[in-house]
Parts: structure tokens; C-alpha cells; sequence
């Protein structure tokens, strides 16, 4: 597909991987046998299993809590796994040496990105990012991010169209190539954060109106807005910046048509994460979303939906109490990490960055998988060996492209 002048060629469209090492091949309706697609796909899934996440049948009795998330067989069981997988992360790729038909590779903070001519092979890697720099590998860390964003992605369709063709492994998504709107549509709920550009932050420091949001006199940290707003962000070279939806179209970034299209799908996409979240009794703070134009022109959901890594959750139990009494949400997020390295560094300006404790990574894995647990109702799928996890995404990736190009 062609790029449209101003965006970004080297992303796709969506971020889909099983708790499964086999995959299946389909269009924009994840687990649909029948769908038929461009590539073949009714013949090649005739070949492979289809990907799903097995729903638990009992679902839970309470809202998780905080001695769910800090004391529990389950989170030992976890951490166990964690620290024994520490040697064992994914934290640098190069399928571009071991796979003859990919053809170059983009290093992002979590993906690496491979052309593979017709496609693009997304792995989503261990790498744990904030401050706009990889902090730490936390093990297990990219297959929860895919498993929670197939669950979300397979939710959300309704809303938001997105494109998958294969998921070949854990931590892989193939993809048909698009142009990407180079902004991010970051949607809040509630005035909180602790890095340069989270609400919280701008608003303590006297801005009233962000990215053409009016804000109220008199909020504190941690407050649920009056209303969800949409605050959108574009790069700079090694940083995300605000901007405005008139900037946007002003700049070229986007037609106001595109951009109506996609802040729409962006409200209602968390509004509805919002909703589900409540209903497994977690809130869902923060998010953002990308977008890419389809080769039908369409606006179309890419990257990742409602993951730890894109947005804040907090424990909706005790929010209202903690909340009355000027306490810190107990978080199911990495802000306790970003909480971590402000308190032992400078993660903006120092040139090298402490390492993060063991207790500390191994805390980060338990917390994503609490998470998908909590609102997908579904058991995370711990590796069971110790095989390079490198040589199993070369094994499955080869595989999964020499099918495509039958």
C-alpha cells in the first residue's frame, strides 16, 4: 500500500497475539473461522489451529483488592516464574539476520518492526519504557501486552475495525502495511499523572487550557474530570508532544475528516473500556490510541488497546476512600515504576539510569498479568520451557510467512 505523504509507513494495523505458540491467519474479526480474506486465509487455517482466549467459566465473586494484588498463591506462583524467566527476556530482536525474507528492521521502545515485502512482522518485545526511554526488561512482559490487546481488540471491533493477517507466536503479529496518523489520541478521565506531560502535571503548573480543553478551577490530583477529554500528542524526536486538533489538521497531520472519525472512535473506545473496566472492578484512567488509513481509506485501529503499557488502571474499591482521604489510587499500572526511578534519578536529563531492583521487575510482571486476569476472566499462560524465545519467534515467523506466500 501506498504511504500518504506526512505518515508514518513502518506501523500497522493492530497488535494481536494468543496465550497460544500456534497461531491462525484472519481478517478484522478475531476468532472467526469463516472470515475470508486477501491471503488465502480459508485454506491456510484449514492447516492451523485457530487462536483464542479460553474464557474462564466461573467468573469472580469479588472486585479484585489490594491483598488479591499484594498476597496471594496466585502472585507467588507468578513472581516465582518471573525471577526464574529474568535471564530469559526478550530484550533485543533480529529476525532480519535469521529469516531471509525480512527485509530490514525499525527498533521501536517495545517493537521491533520488520518488512517482510508484502507485511510487517511486529514482536513485541519485554522492553518496559517510560520518560520516552526503556528503563528495564520485565519478563513475560510482551506476551501479556499482546494477550490483554487480542481480548480488547476482539471487544472492541464493534467500534473500531482493525486488520490482523497472522499471529504466528506469543509476542508476534504479521500485518498488511498502512500509512499511520503520526498523532496519538491520549483520552483522560481523571487529573493525575507523574510525568512532563500528564494532566496533572500541567495542571499544577497553572495550565487551564490543554490541547483546546478548558479546564475547571479547583481540581486536585487524582480527581475524575467533568467529562472525558481528548488531549493529543504527536513526536518529536525522542518525545511525545501536545497538540491541538486545529494544529493537527493546520500542520497536515491529519484531514479534519480523518481526524473527526478517528477522536469519535477514540471517545467511544473508552467509554467503553471505561465500562467493561468498572464491571471488573478496576477503573480504567488513562489511555491513547493510534490510527491508520486502510487500503479502503477507512480509519482503522492500530498498536495496542487498553494494555498496562499504554494506559493506568486503578483498583475501583478503595478509589472513592483513598480518594476523600489524599491517597495515592492503589495502581495496577507501571507507575509504580515511573514513581521508582523519579524518586532514584533524573530519568529526563541523567545520560545513565540505576538498575531497576529484581523485586521491582518481578512486581511489574506480576501486575500486567493481575491485570489481564482481572478484566479478560482468564488464566495467563506462563511459558512452561526455557527455550530461547528468540529461536521460537525465528521457528514460528518462518513458518507462519512461507504459508502467506503460497
Amino acid at each position: 500500500m501506498a504511504c500518504i505523504p506526512g505518515l508514518n509507513p513502518t506501523k500497522t494495523l493492530g497488535i494481536i497475539s494468543p496465550s497460544s505458540s500456534s497461531y491462525s491467519i484472519q481478517n478484522n474479526l478475531p476468532f472467526s473461522s469463516s472470515a475470508k480474506t486477501h491471503f488465502k486465509t480459508a485454506q491456510i487455517s484449514q492447516r492451523l489451529p485457530m487462536i483464542s482466549i479460553a474464557m474462564a467459566t466461573k467468573q469472580q465473586e469479588h472486585e479484585p483488592s489490594l491483598n488479591a494484588l499484594t498476597s496471594s498463591d496466585r502472585r507467588d506462583e507468578v513472581m516465582s516464574a518471573a525471577k526464574s524467566s529474568l535471564s530469559n527476556c526478550l530484550s533485543e530482536t533480529n529476525l532480519h539476520l535469521t529469516i531471509p525474507a525480512l527485509k530490514s528492521k525499525t527498533r521501536g521502545k517495545v517493537r521491533d518492526i520488520y518488512d517482510g515485502g508484502d507485511y510487517l512482522v511486529l514482536v513485541t518485545t519485554d522492553r518496559q519504557s517510560a520518560f520516552d526511554r526503556v528503563l528495564a526488561s520485565i519478563p513475560f512482559k510482551g506476551q501479556v501486552l499482546n494477550d490483554t490487546s487480542l481480548w480488547w481488540f476482539n471487544q472492541t471491533k464493534h467500534i473500531a475495525p482493525n486488520a490482523i493477517i497472522a499471529v504466528p507466536d506469543n509476542n508476534v503479529t504479521i500485518a498488511k502495511k498502512c500509512s499511520v496518523f503520526p498523532v496519538e489520541f491520549v483520552v483522560r478521565g481523571y487529573v493525575t499523572g507523574s510525568t512532563d506531560t500528564s494532566l496533572w502535571t500541567v495542571y499544577k503548573n497553572g495550565v487551564r487550557n490543554y490541547c483546546g480543553n478548558v479546564l475547571p478551577e479547583g481540581m486536585v490530583k487524582n480527581e475524575r474530570l467533568p467529562a472525558n477529554i481528548l488531549t493529543p500528542t504527536t513526536k518529536a524526536a525522542d518525545h511525545d508532544v501536545p497538540i491541538t486538533p486545529d494544529e493537527i489538521v493546520q500542520q497536515g497531520l491529519m484531514s479534519q475528516a480523518d481526524y473527526d472519525e478517528a477522536s469519535s472512535k477514540a471517545l467511544s473506545l473508552f467509554e467503553y473500556g471505561q465500562r467493561v473496566a468498572k464491571e471488573h472492578g478496576v477503573i480504567l484512567v488513562d489511555t491513547k490510541y493510534e490510527f491508520g488509513k486502510g487500503p479502503d481509506g477507512s480509519v482503522l485501529l492500530i498498536d495496542e488497546v487498553h494494555t498496562p503499557d499504554s494506559s493506568r488502571y486503578w483498583l475501583a474499591h478503595s478509589y472513592e476512600s483513598r480518594f476523600q482521604n489524599g491517597l495515592e489510587p492503589e495502581n495496577v499500572d507501571k507507575e509504580f515504576l515511573r514513581l521508582w526511578f523519579k524518586d532514584h534519578c533524573n530519568p529526563y536529563e541523567d545520560k545513565v539510569l540505576p538498575d531497576a531492583p529484581e523485586g521491582l521487575v518481578t512486581e511489574l510482571a506480576w501486575r500486567y498479568i493481575f491485570l489481564f486476569e482481572t478484566i479478560t476472566r482468564s488464566r495467563f499462560q506462563i511459558p512452561e520451557t526455557m527455550e530461547p524465545i528468540h529461536d521460537r519467534i525465528t521457528r514460528n515467523v518462518s513458518k507462519a510467512l512461507s504459508l502467506l506466500q503460497n
